[in-house]
């Protein structure tokens, strides 16, 4: 049987490395920081890459291997890298592909510490930004200038979940030739795949929700080869790559992905209902929400709403404050995509170092609370939301 026609969950559990002579069901650990080799010859090949054999744990490993690979299929890529971390991704990705002179053009709601990358760190190269907004990507070709090589978005965004039309992203930077990366954490390759609409390179913290349970620290970038292969070249040099302890975790949490996944689906959607009901709330906003403005975007391109639910305060910073002193279930983390519902205020803590005018211009308001939605008991989740909010 062709692993090709299998469905997502099965390939999710099935896709794995060949066994070994002791015949394990599960595939082992492989804890070692270097391989040996056969004879000179076996090591000076191996070396000249004309053999696809493990070197150096910092180069691959047969536990970053497998996940790398399993991400692959679910988001129909030729080839991908794994990272420490997801913001090592991000940095790797980036860090590999521009030099100095180059511009990026990016949505204006990204992850902060992307934000910081892109204001701070970059510009020590030469290497620009430019920004334009989520609520008008009619914009974008404005702020694509001759030395523009990137074109890069989150969708959903952090953390006001706002929706970007990834099918006119993908027709937009084929038309002037720019390579097309999206952040996918939010939406995992269960809830929606990039590539499809025509993203080069997909990037995933895997601490979040492909974990799934707040034990450890991981990032994958995925997609064209010819790409793929700068960003490797770079990171064995660089040293940013996945423990393969790690890896070993983040294959194992991929095999209950899609059944975690429709779960933190179910219960957020019944999160935002609620919400958008309860009298102290002013706004509310969930991907499949009818009252999202983006709501028939969010449609097409996603298969679920995903886990995460922005909602705004009445009240202001203070009532934001007020309402996470008052949770008493949920946990206060800057982390999402928990088994554990976590909610943060974006604005004293994760998006604290922009300015007021920063924030407002990514829809960061105030009183703007993210709630990751885990996946305990869904009346007892409302039930704390509502006695923080009363």
């Amino acid at each position: 049987m062709s692993t090709e026609t299998f469905g997502f969950e099965t390939r999710a559990i099935r896709s794995q490395l060949e066994r070994s002579q002791y015949l394990e069901h599960s595939v082992p650990l492989y804890l070692s920081s270097s391989f040996v080799f056969e004879d000179a010859e076996d090591m000076r090949a191996s070396f000249a890459e004309e053999k696809d054999r493990n070197i150096y744990s910092r180069f691959s490993n047969p536990n970053t291997t497998e996940f790398v690979e399993k991400i692959c299929q679910m988001e129909g890529a030729e080839a991908g890298y794994a990272f420490a971390t997801g913001m090592a991704a991000v940095y790797s990705t980036f860090a590999a592909l521009l030099n100095s002179g180059d511009h990026i053009v990016s949505a204006s709601s990204v992850f902060g510490s992307t934000h910081t990358l892109f204001t701070k760190y970059f510009p020590k190269w030469n290497i620009t930004t430019s920004y334009f907004s989520i609520a008008e990507p009619e914009t974008i070709e404005r702020y694509i200038q001759p030395n523009t090589k990137i074109l890069y978005a989150e969708s959903p965004t952090n953390p006001a979940v706002d929706i970007l039309d990834l099918e006119y992203l993908g027709a937009l930077a084929k038309k002037h030739n720019l390579i097309l990366i999206i952040d996918n954490c939010f939406a995992t390759p269960y809830i929606q795949n990039p590539i499809q609409f025509g993203a080069d390179l997909v990037i995933h913290s895997a601490t979040k929700l492909i974990d799934g349970q707040g034990r450890v620290l991981g990032g994958i970038t995925v997609g064209k080869e010819d790409l793929i292969r700068e960003i490797y070249l770079f990171s064995r040099n660089t040293g940013p790559s996945l423990s393969p302890f790690n890896a070993w975790v983040l294959s194992k949490s991929l095999e209950t992905l899609a059944v975690r996944v429709e779960k933190h689906c179910e219960n957020a959607e019944k999160v935002a209902a609620f919400l958008e009901e309860h009298p102290n709330v002013k706004t509310v906003k969930y991907p499949f929400l009818k009252s999202h403005p983006q709501y028939e975007i969010a449609k097409k391109q996603m298969r679920l709403g995903g886990n995460i639910v922005a909602f705004e305060i009445k009240g202001g910073i203070d009532a934001g404050r007020q309402f996470l002193d008052k949770i008493q279930l949920c946990s206060l983390s800057a982390n999402l995509g928990d088994t554990r519902t976590i909610v943060t205020h974006p604005a004293s803590t994760t998006h604290s170092k922009l300015t007021e005018e920063e924030r407002l211009a990514v829809s960061i308001t105030d009183g703007l609370v993210r709630v990751s939605v885990g996946l305990e008991t869904i009346t007892d989740i409302i039930n704390d939301l509502k006695q923080a909010l009363s």
